[in-house]
């Protein structure tokens, strides 16, 4: 006997779950995430941010938002920033996900 004969093509499997993002809306950021954005070494060279520069200086020469990131397979579930300076150069936006420990990292 093989499979296509025992019946199991007529079957309907539900034992399969597939998830999908249940929300795929960008959201604004937090003082809070800004200020753990800017926290991160890449992030500050790549926007030439001096030690005295920070918050209000990143904010006004970013695009940011944030979404709830939610794999369509085995992968990564958290937070996933995505960072546009304020001129289009060619560089692709900066893309920033969380660490298994919680860090942010540039992905």
């Amino acid at each position: 006997m093989n499979a296509f004969s025992d019946g199991c093509l007529d079957e309907t499997i539900t034992s399969i779950k597939i998830q999908y993002m249940k929300d795929m809306n960008p959201h604004p950021l937090s003082q809070e995430d800004f200020k753990e954005i800017i926290a991160v070494p890449a992030v500050r060279e790549a926007w030439g941010l001096t030690d005295d520069e920070g918050l209000d200086e990143f904010i006004a020469q970013a695009y940011a938002v944030k979404f709830d990131f939610s794999s369509g397979g085995p992968g990564y579930v958290g937070d996933l920033y995505i960072l546009q300076g304020d001129a289009l150069t060619g560089y692709p936006p900066m893309v920033l996900r969380r660490a298994d420990d919680g860090t942010l990292l540039v992905s």
